[in-house]
């Protein structure tokens, strides 16, 4: 679009909010302030009077809602309404409501919200409908709403606007009334098996029970320093301690992590913990939830998810977790007896680690790599290494091994269980060894947590335990493709903003008439320039393009790899991986036009081919590395040959 049509849409668009504005001053001045109302009795839903039609019919019934349409016709008009549960036709005829009514009505705008009072009627093309009596304003908007054939699709500007979501598509709505039905089935479940919904602290002193970086704030009026809960875990096995056999809660933990299609920040947990059982006590527990769940909510056992039939009405799959590796990997950790063997064999399949990880460690890393993609129908993987959980009984045949499970469905870990440990003396042994794991650069290592152990010193009972992302199982049973479509408000990042890690400090979006920036390079050291040539007829045969991002994730497990999925101009995505974690976040990146070498042999990085090479400037400020991606114009079409 041209500036001289951008700048005749602004005005345009300026004109007709203060169109608005004006209405609603004459309104005010007529006595007839919108904003006044503080009440509308409503007696139906648009959906009721659809669905009970033959019952209402002549009646009389009062709705409330959103204009989406209108159709002025002189003496008679139609528009529709949306409410809570969808929307229903009204015909306004002045002789039913007045004149002074009608000449109202027909400067009413599409967004207003107004109450109509009517009788249940079908036209003759056979929409039921309400015949208006009445019609009151009882908010005027002062916004206009997306264009209704095209909708708000921009999904930057859906997860930021919400509200204006929830108005034009219908299916999001439908997705949230749907979660909140999932959560009060999970409080119904668990409720009528004798469990109890407990409350327990978001601010802590000690962030334990999950391997992942916690979130750190400041108690003013304690003069402490706090985190915020990654987990529910250590309090609730407290009050199984304390007598409480069945236990659970559904509240938000927070993790100081990056932002994907299957990660936020901040997002709903639900752990229980019941006295007196064992892992195979929860397995037997989840498995019967996630049948209920798909019952109640889907309607069916199986369900679809991305075109892929789930089937919740089989017995789940269950296999341990080296039988699993053995199966899809060919390798058999049983027969690896030492941590050196097993980081050689990840040098032979190309498996990154560090020099910090154990035998147990490597072992979760063959798991991600060769079998995660591959469980698609639900399955349990059982008896995890020790060396990745600190908080589980250790299997008593087999002392390197736990009796734990994590519940895969669609290739996503959707929970993870226990037979908790709850001896005091092991599970001092296991913090000192996460403390060990932190000194040497695990920063999501568990710390000491003293009051726990005090509480395993009283005396906690054989307990299995688990822990469900809500969110994970919101998208499964909503067939949603990214978390953020499931959370109402999603963790993004402030407009205009990029990370201070790249040198750049957050500002304001420049206007046409302001100065350039200044930027000062005086403290910038550059790498030195080749000294060798490189002829033409080599350096021609790399084929530089311009690259759209339509979707950008942190790839699982990796603190420094981004997967961007690109279109190359092609009509067929490109997979690249670039290690930049460290320097922008993906939701910054998505829509950005980018430089890739498009011509290059894949390469497997983290079990996934990265098919080319994204172009990135890289200098040297105060002794700190700084990288900035190449960005052009987003003018240039995808896959424009660069010279």
């Amino acid at each position: 679009m041209s500036e001289k049509n951008q700048s005749q849409n602004t005005e345009n668009l300026g004109e007709l909010l203060k169109v608005r504005r004006e209405k609603l001053a004459a309104l005010q001045e007529a006595g007839k302030n919108p904003f006044e109302i503080t009440k509308y009795d409503v007696t139906h839903h648009s959906s009721d009077v659809k669905e009970n039609f033959e019952e209402l019919e002549g009646k009389s019934v009062s709705l409330a809602g959103r204009i989406m349409s209108k159709r002025v016709m002189g003496k008679a008009s139609f528009c529709h309404i949306q409410d809570l549960k969808g929307t229903i036709q009204v015909y306004v005829a002045r002789d039913n409501i007045g004149e002074d009514s009608y000449k109202d009505f027909k400067k009413y705008d599409i967004g207003d919200i107004v109450g109509i009072s009517g009788e249940v009627f079908k036209t003759k093309t056979g929409e039921i409908s309400i015949h208006a009596t009445s019609v009151t304003l009882l908010s005027k908007s002062l916004q206009i709403l997306p264009e209704k054939y095209h909708g708000l699709t921009n999904t930057d500007t859906r997860y930021r606007q919400r509200y204006v979501d929830l108005i034009m598509n219908e299916e999001v709505k439908d997705t949230f009334v749907k979660r909140s039905k999932i959560i009060k089935e999970i409080r119904n479940f668990l409720d009528e098996r004798g469990f109890m919904e407990v409350e327990t602290p978001m601010l802590v002193a000690n962030a334990g029970g999950a391997a992942a970086r916690p979130f750190e704030t400041h108690y003013n009026a304690l003069d402490e320093d706090v985190k915020l809960r990654i987990s529910l875990e250590l309090y609730l096995k407290r009050l199984i301690v304390g007598g409480l056999e069945k236990v659970y809660e559904i509240g938000r933990v927070f993790r100081n992590e990056g932002v994907d299609t299957r990660h936020n920040p901040e997002f709903t947990l639900m752990e229980l913990y019941q006295a007196y059982t064992d892992y195979y006590g929860m397995m037997d527990l989840t498995e019967s939830m996630f049948k209920y769940l798909a019952e109640k909510v889907c309607g069916s056992s199986v369900i679809t998810y991305n075109g892929i039939e789930i089937d919740f009405g089989k017995p789940f799959e269950r296999i341990t977790m080296v039988d699993c590796i053995k199966k899809y990997a060919g390798i058999d950790f049983d027969e690896v007896k030492t941590d050196e063997e097993a980081k050689a064999l990840a040098r032979e399949k190309n498996i990154e680690f560090e020099e910090r990880h154990t035998k147990g460690d490597i072992v979760n890393l063959f798991f991600e790599e060769f079998c995660e993609k591959n469980l698609i129908q639900p399955t349990f993987v059982m008896d995890h290494p020790l060396a990745i959980s600190p908080l589980t009984k250790k299997k008593p045949d087999d002392p390197e091994k736990v009796e734990r499970f994590e519940l895969f469905i669609n290739t996503w870990e959707m929970c993870n269980a226990y037979s908790e440990l709850n001896d005091p003396i092991d599970q001092r042994e296991r913090f000192a060894k996460q403390e060990e794991a932190f000194a040497n650069g695990d920063e999501e290592a568990n710390h000491t947590d003293e009051d726990f152990l005090n509480a395993l010193s009283i005396g906690m009972p054989p307990t299995g335990g688990i822990g469900y992302g809500i969110d994970r199982l919101v998208m499964l049973l909503t067939d949603s493709p990214a978390i953020r479509d499931v959370l109402l408000f999603p963790t993004m990042k402030t407009l205009g903003g990029v990370k201070s890690e790249n040198g750049v400090k957050d500002k304001e979006v420049s206007t046409p008439n302001s100065e350039p920036e200044k930027i000062d390079f005086s403290k910038v050291k550059i790498e030195p320039l080749f000294e060798e040539d490189v002829d033409f007829d080599t350096f021609s045969k790399s084929d530089f393009r311009a690259v759209k991002v339509k979707e950008c994730v942190a790839v699982p497990k990796s603190k420094k790899l981004l997967q961007f999925t690109l279109d190359d101009g092609t009509g067929t995505d490109r997979t690249i991986l670039s290690g930049i974690h460290a320097y922008y976040e993906p939701e910054e990146l998505v829509g950005k036009t980018l430089i890739a070498i498009t011509n290059l042999p894949p390469r497997a990085m983290m079990g996934i081919d990265s098919c080319g090479m994204l172009l990135s400037a890289v200098h040297e400020e105060e002794g700190e590395e700084k990288l900035h991606l190449l960005m052009v114009d987003d003018h240039i079409p995808a896959g424009a040959k660069l010279y």
